[in-house]
């Protein structure tokens, strides 16, 4: 840049890099308290650390039986795991659109087709489930929801979560529900399908956004549905988990004390959330840029003037005013247009980074 602004990064979903009071030591005490180390594996994860997930639920009103508690190194190792357990080579999972673009590298890592069907967007976020009906063929071997979904920060409504899971159930089709942004709930109450029966269900979740703490590495699934088919799973999903063994045993006897430690990250990740999309909202309210309806997790969507190109947008954005954001196309946003900013971020830099979003919009579109 010639004028040599600081860069402003409103891109930043690491929570451990965007100046939180981070419990370095709280961490640190729970790990050198872990007790005996010794190498003792359990597939499905150690007792007391599933109880510690157990616990982390029925703080929330949900009461999960501890053998639906199984433990992953993270949510894309779950993933893994999943599809190791429902696809063969060349089967179908169908997945959101917009949303985070891992599936895909996931799942062709795992010799498996991604096939997306859309959100739509009305003034809120919704499934449109005539296109997903379309998209599921005699290969489809699971139904992949988001939920808060990142970027669009939707939840699924109640009525949506019904409608899905009756179904998967009418077509036999497995649910995977993504839930590592169920504590981040922002326009209405979280929804989960934990404890949901309907039909066979994973959902998924870990340290890396309950707790705050990414760089800890642990995760877990939780299997919902009928008991019979829960079993199945289950013992299906031990063998895999024996055979990798991924998750490490300090983390794993760490894990009550970090899960009582990330009570507090929580609160801190939701209060700026909260704070910064007051912020957001209130710079553009008068502005040719607004930001799309969010529920949940922790980013927000900016709609652009059709005036130019997304990536004109962006890279005038860095090169006029040195500020950092994510282009919608990342994220298979519909149409162009969209930025998607980063809710976590401090909350100095994001109102710098949004007024000169907003300076540079409103020279463009005026």
């Amino acid at each position: 840049m010639s004028d040599g602004i600081p860069l402003l990064d409103l891109a930043s979903s690491n929570p451990t890099a965007v100046d939180f009071d981070y419990p370095h030591r709280e961490i640190a005490d729970a790990l050198s308290k872990a007790g005996d180390l010794s190498y003792m594996p359990d597939p499905l994860g150690e007792t007391r650390s599933r109880e510690a997930v157990q616990t982390y639920y029925s703080r929330r009103g949900l009461d999960v039986e501890i053998d639906r508690i199984l433990l992953t190194a993270s949510t894309s190792e779950a993933y893994g795991y999943l599809f190791k357990l429902l696809c063969d080579p060349g089967d179908e999972v169908l997945v959101p659109q917009p949303s985070y673009p891992l599936f895909e590298y996931l799942a062709s890592l795992e010799s498996v087709r991604i096939v997306p069907y859309w959100l739509r967007y009305d003034g809120s976020w919704h499934i449109d489930f005539e296109d997903l009906k379309q998209r599921i063929s005699r290969r489809t071997r699971a139904i992949v929801v988001v939920n808060p979904n990142n970027p669009t920060g939707s939840f699924l409504k109640n009525n949506e979560a019904d409608r899905l899971l009756l179904l998967a159930a009418e077509r036999g089709i497995p649910v995977i529900a993504d839930e590592v942004f169920f504590d981040y709930p922002l326009a209405r109450t979280a929804t989960t399908l934990v404890n949901r029966h309907d039909v066979l269900s994973f959902s998924l979740n870990g340290l890396s956004k309950a707790a705050g703490m990414p760089q800890l590495k642990l995760g877990w699934i939780v299997l919902n549905g009928p008991a019979a088919e829960r079993e199945r799973a289950r013992r299906r999903l031990e063998l895999i988990l024996d055979t990798y063994l991924s998750v490490n045993t300090p983390v794993q006897r760490a894990l009550p004390a970090l899960l009582a430690a990330g009570e507090s990250m929580q609160l801190q990740i939701a209060n700026r959330i909260r704070k910064n999309l007051n912020i957001l909202v209130d710079l553009l309210r008068d502005s040719a840029a607004y930001p799309l309806h969010t529920e949940g997790g922790w980013s927000a969507i900016v709609r652009l003037p059709g005036t130019q190109h997304e990536e004109k947008w962006l890279f005038d954005l860095l090169e006029q005013e040195g500020v950092i954001a994510q282009p919608g196309y990342f994220f298979d946003l519909e149409c162009g247009g969209s930025l998607v900013v980063s809710l976590i971020t401090p909350l100095g830099i994001l109102h710098e980074g949004i007024s000169r979003m907003k300076k540079l919009v409103d020279e463009v579109a005026g």
